[in-house]
């Protein structure tokens, strides 16, 4: 089972806005004042931007910081969903083994 990162879906969701836009990397990347490269990789995945940089993002896309981060927790929550993630999930696999209760001992006589 392969674990998608936070910081690839939110890369997946800046990309999404960018290119609906029509916009360059170095359109953005100018506007929000980091390097080209550096916007690449946080797209790509392969960087986490801190809150600054993000909302420096964010804010040259014209998006919404909460908009970004609420896209990229509904697109997790269907890839976990897809893997099988979820309240009340257990693998097939998994044996669960629930002991049985003794009864109670009748009442002991005391001498």
């Amino acid at each position: 089972m392969t674990t998608t990162l936070l910081r690839q879906v939110i890369g997946e969701v800046l990309r999404h806005a960018r290119t609906a836009q029509g916009r360059t990397l170095r359109d953005v990347s100018d506007a929000a004042r980091v390097s080209l490269g550096y916007l690449s990789e946080v797209e790509r995945g392969r960087k986490e931007p801190s809150s600054e940089l993000l909302a420096s993002i964010c804010e040259a896309l014209d998006v919404p910081l909460s908009s970004v981060l609420f896209d990229a927790g509904e697109q997790m929550a269907r890839q976990e969903a897809g893997a099988g993630y979820g309240v009340g999930c257990i693998d097939e696999t998994t044996k669960v083994v629930i002991p049985q209760v003794a009864a109670p001992i009748a009442s002991m006589a005391v001498a």
